[in-house]
């Protein structure tokens, strides 16, 4: 079952106070960045956000699961979770904070004869 796109938004509206977020459809679900970090992924309509220590300290009870075959365990967030909008927001936050900055790609070089 593919992720509807009012999944991802409402969720989005949900965790905008922490910082410049959108989603992003990607494999046919929907990465969440903050501040240009995929900090999430919705798959199913469920919510996965990225392990990081600060985060499971921040959740306390986790709940890990992957997101689709393959994929490294997430923090599963459930839907009553995310009624709390001030407390989805700093996980969101709290994430982004830990994440290291995404690697730039550097455009391919040029062949010279």
């Amino acid at each position: 079952m593919a992720t509807q796109q009012s999944t991802v938004d409402f969720i989005l509206e949900q965790i905008k106070a922490a910082g410049g977020v959108y989603g992003k459809k990607m494999f046919g679900e929907y990465g969440v960045f903050c501040d240009n970090k995929m900090v999430a992924l919705v798959c199913d309509d469920e919510l996965f956000v990225k392990p990081t220590v600060a985060g499971r300290e921040f959740i306390e009870n986790v709940v890990e699961s992957i997101p689709y075959s393959g994929a490294k365990p997430c923090f599963l967030i459930s839907g009553d979770k995310w009624d709390d909008r001030n407390w989805l927001s700093n996980l969101i936050r709290i994430t982004a904070n830990e994440l290291p900055l995404p690697k730039k790609k550097t455009p391919p070089r040029k062949k010279t004869n």
